[in-house]
């Protein structure tokens, strides 16, 4: 998946180059729209793979699991059953599913690598709307809008699971040691 991304990235803004190069040339209008359409999609893939790859730096999927952050609110199992998470839960796709393997971590290690993610997605949904002050300069305000709510959207759901699932590795990393 990591690899498919990043080609995505670099097609997107490949197409968008020859987008504006072709509009510079050229002058035809719809060009334009389209430059902006796909290097608002180069930026959206781009900016989350260097997002997860600077958490990697920072953290090494090591996250303290006491800290208030990470533990569940009151008010979440509420909001996971309004949204229904646990039927959509098993469709959404796994960036590096490895180190969610437990065959290859343990419980506490996959926990740890949850917080990381969680924190990755919350910073996309962040990173999402900075392309709206490309619509300063470019105009095309509701290409930028519609795109960074789409991203911010998928990172939330993202962060979400991560969320819901991980109370439950956790109680299951806390039986395991208990065990030993």
């Amino acid at each position: 998946m990591p690899k498919l991304v990043q080609n995505a990235a670099l097609f997107f803004l490949a197409l968008s180059a020859g987008c504006t190069l072709l509009f510079s040339l050229a002058g035809w209008s719809p060009l334009l729209p389209l430059a902006i359409t796909f290097g608002t999609a180069a930026y959206h893939l781009g900016a989350r793979l260097l997002v997860g790859k600077a958490f990697d730096r920072w953290m090494g999927n090591r996250a303290d699991l006491s800290r208030r952050w990470y533990q569940p609110r009151p008010w979440e199992d509420k909001l996971y059953r309004l949204l229904r998470v646990k039927s959509w839960k098993d469709r959404m796709p796994t960036f590096y599913p490895d180190e969610f393997s437990p065959e290859k971590h343990s419980w506490e290690e996959i926990a740890q690598v949850m917080c990381q993610s969680e924190l990755v997605h919350e910073t996309n949904i962040l990173m999402s709307f900075l392309p709206l002050l490309a619509a300063i300069p470019f105009g095309a305000f509701w290409v930028f809008l519609v795109t960074s709510l789409a991203g911010a959207i998928f990172d939330l759901s993202l962060a979400i699971l991560q969320r819901y699932n991980r109370p439950r590795v956790v109680r299951l990393a806390r039986r395991r040691a208990a065990q030993r």
